[in-house]
């Protein structure tokens, strides 16, 4: 390797720092960015790179590992026993089936089709199973392989315009719930394909919701690629509202649900930045949105709703790095309120969040405790959860320590 290039930390034993520094640098951060995210000053972090300072504590570790997206703790630490995946699952069992049917394109196949108001009510059977079920991608694991295969020949088959574009937008769904399933499996390609043939599908098929709910996913997958993405998300997510807004005078509930959900994700990505004043005037009018919903109306997809708003003011003040208002937020939320148990534990997840940044340890285990009882797949595949959990497994605290083991092995983190 030339000297003057840059050293590859998946190759080169290089010291802590100079691994911070080089995946700082492949996520687009800068030394200002990163210490603002973690918590330290410029200064410090321009020390830990240039090796002036020995590498942090686990904590700062978990914390660095976590604001560079870091998948894998031995990619930071290059430390072979630190082999730990933060925010890429182990891979459900399902994962290859799924994958299977997702990449199959079966042009000749004489695979007869469905009628169409049968794959909706299957369709729709499949997200009632997925909001009810703590094993969520269990259940959806094993109807995703019919579902796409049925949707895809639907489409082949259609014997109209009319009929082809009705099948786009089930395909289009079944493409979406495919999302749910993919999101931190070790797969980031597949979910691309996922995200973008969703897109795909959706335009084809002309309907404004299906278009609202493949931008608001297509959106997220880049959203969470990093912050050099964040752009990209915010500009899909203002085109789907742009489009969406001529429509909202006498829109469906679904259609002014989709649009709110699209207003707050912009919220979200500005609480990413960081940029407080942009990311609660989003979160305003996504209220705003919700209001026009009736009281005890619950989006089948994104579970955007009034009920919701609480739930989505603890992310923002999470995302925000606010410990105090986190705390303030999520006591104001009612989590029960919420239908679905995979969003109702990632509410408990972020409420955890907010208590493990205003330095309630204790309380942020005891409430992954509850997100695990709630739907244990959630917490399993949550990077931010297993990032809390496995600091406190290394806690001088005894008894926090022996629940922290406990919650980790329960999850799958540890070996029992």
């Amino acid at each position: 390797m030339p000297v003057d290039a840059t050293p590859d930390p998946y190759a080169d034993p290089l010291k802590f720092g100079q691994r911070v520094q080089v995946l700082r640098e492949r996520r687009g951060m800068t030394q200002a960015q990163l210490a603002d995210l973690v918590g330290l000053s410029p200064h410090t972090l321009r020390k830990i790179e240039n090796g002036q300072q020995k590498a942090p504590s686990l904590d700062m570790v978990l914390r660095i590992a976590e604001a560079l997206r870091v998948r894998d703790l031995a990619d930071l630490t290059g430390l072979p026993d630190a082999h730990v995946d933060l925010f890429i699952g182990p891979g459900h069992p399902r994962l290859a089936a799924v994958k299977a049917a997702i990449d199959n394109f079966a042009l000749g196949s004489s695979l007869e089709p469905p009628p169409i108001p049968h794959l909706e009510a299957r369709l729709h059977a499949a997200w009632k199973a997925r909001h009810g079920a703590g094993n969520h991608r269990e259940e959806i694991g094993k109807l995703l392989p019919d579902l796409i295969r049925d949707a895809q020949a639907l489409v082949r088959h259609a014997d109209s315009s009319n009929d082809r574009r009705h099948a786009q937008a089930l395909l289009a769904e079944a493409y979406s719930l495919s999302q749910f399933f993919v999101a931190y499996q070790p797969d980031s390609s597949l979910l691309w394909r996922v995200a973008e043939r969703g897109m795909v599908a959706a335009q084809d098929s002309g309907d404004p919701h299906a278009i609202g709910v493949a931008a608001w996913l297509l959106a997220q997958a880049h959203r969470d690629t990093g912050p050099r993405h964040f752009d990209a998300a915010d500009a899909i997510n203002l085109e789907a509202i742009r489009f969406l807004e001529p429509l909202l005078s006498d829109a469906s509930d679904d259609v002014l649900a989709i649009a709110g959900a699209l207003r707050f994700e912009l919220g979200y990505t500005a609480a990413r930045r960081r940029d407080t004043g942009t990311a609660w005037g989003h979160w305003d009018k996504a209220r705003e949105m919700a209001a026009r919903l009736p009281g005890d109306y619950y989006h089948p997809i994104t579970s955007f709703s009034q009920a919701i708003m609480g739930a989505h003011a603890v992310t923002v003040a999470v995302e925000l790095h606010q410990g105090g208002e986190s705390v303030r937020q999520a006591a104001q939320a009612d989590a029960a309120v919420i239908r679905s148990k995979p969003r109702r534990a990632r509410h408990r997840i972020e409420e955890a969040r907010g208590y493990h940044l205003d330095n309630q340890p204790d309380v942020a285990i005891a409430t992954l405790e509850k997100a695990a009882r709630t739907a244990p797949e959630t917490i399993k595949y949550n990077g931010y959860a297993r990032a809390i959990i496995l600091e406190q497994v290394e806690s001088k605290q005894a008894q926090r320590r022996q629940r922290a083991s406990q919650l980790a092995m329960d999850i799958g983190l540890l070996a029992a």
